[in-house]
């Protein structure tokens, strides 16, 4: 999926065509054809085969009578593909066979990793032909530290700071580039600062940040406005992202700080409650059992002085008897009782 550093990188061509034959010749010292305009041209590569391969971007130069001389295919490579050693050849050969006249690849490629690997030469077959790539990686891009020069070359000063802003010489480059982005309008200067930004590592980032304080205390204008707006508009997602992070993090906290305090405020509740109602049972069953206990007591002394004789099982089972009412019913029975079965009946 293309990124905020591809179409960039895209559009900065697309809007300056004009760069690449400048590229070509003072970056590579190839000579270029002479010519009088440079224009972007439709991006799909008509062939042979049946898949359609689309470019980057089609730049086609012409002389001052509109003879084309000169077809420049401009791809962003951000990351290695070997698909693209094969069609990076389809698409010279492509657009030589369409438009009759020379071609050559350029390769944009900010990283030095994948700059390496693009320059590769390409063999077509059995070392009979072969195409080479032009790369515009960080160890083609020269460092631009003359304040004048990158006014002149504000793109060529944003490639510089992208390829050497890390480098040992990274403050004064970044320097460079930050006053030709005065030179642009805020929405280009904009785009090209976050993609100078975004491949600063943090030191430099902290180096940067210290330079644009500085220069608002010493009150030089040498720093566009909208770069300390970016800057802060960086630290307060960082601020906003580290609240939210914050905020997630105290309110699991909090739940499961919650959720503790409510398992022992619940224990502590329904131990309280346990003791309160096993209190109340307590003593109701106590009651029961004591009136139980009462009742046996007095049908027992009852049937003594009745003179009626209990079986074992008869004594086991007045024992055994829990229900009040039962106890009653056999205690009034003891009055006109001979046995102890007309008692227990």
């Amino acid at each position: 999926m293309p990124t905020l550093e591809h179409n960039a990188l895209v559009e900065m061509f697309r809007e300056h065509p004009e760069l690449a034959p400048h590229v070509l010749a003072t970056l590579f010292h190839v000579e270029v054809p002479p010519h009088a305009s440079v224009a972007v041209v439709e991006s799909s590569l008509d062939q042979l085969i049946p898949a359609e391969l689309r470019a980057d971007l089609v730049l086609e130069l012409r002389d001052a009578n509109g003879r084309l001389v000169l077809a420049i295919v401009l791809e962003v490579q951000r990351n290695v593909d070997p698909d693209k050693k094969f069609s990076w050849p389809a698409y010279v050969t492509g657009v030589r066979a369409r438009r009759r006249c020379g071609a050559v690849v350029l390769v944009v490629a900010p990283d030095a990793g994948v700059a390496a690997w693009a320059a590769e030469s390409i063999d077509l077959g059995l070392g009979r032909g072969h195409v080479e790539p032009l790369v515009l990686g960080p160890a083609v891009v020269p460092e631009i530290t003359d304040l004048a020069d990158a006014e002149k070359e504000a793109e060529l000063a944003v490639l510089s700071a992208m390829a050497h802003g890390n480098g040992p010489n990274g403050l004064t480059v970044l320097q460079a580039a930050l006053a030709a982005l005065g030179r642009l309008d805020q929405e280009h200067a904009m785009v090209y600062f976050q993609l100078i930004w975004d491949g600063l590592r943090e030191p430099m980032q902290q180096a940067l940040e210290a330079l644009v304080m500085e220069r608002q205390i010493e009150g030089e204008a040498t720093l566009p406005p909208f770069v300390q707006r970016l800057i802060d508009r960086g630290k307060l997602e960082g601020e906003l992202k580290g609240m939210r992070e914050g905020m997630r993090q105290g309110e699991l906290k909090g739940m499961r700080e919650g959720m503790r305090q409510g398992e022992l405020k619940g224990m502590r509740e329904g131990m309280r409650q346990g003791e309160l109602k096993g209190m109340r049972e307590g003593k109701l069953e106590g009651m029961r059992q004591g009136e139980l206990k009462g009742k046996k007591e007095t049908l027992l002394r009852l049937l003594a002085r009745a003179g009626i004789a209990l079986a074992e099982s008869e004594s086991a089972r007045i024992q055994a008897c829990s229900d009040i009412a039962t106890l009653d019913r056999w205690i009034e029975n003891v009055l006109g009782a001979k046995t102890a079965t007309e008692v227990l009946s």
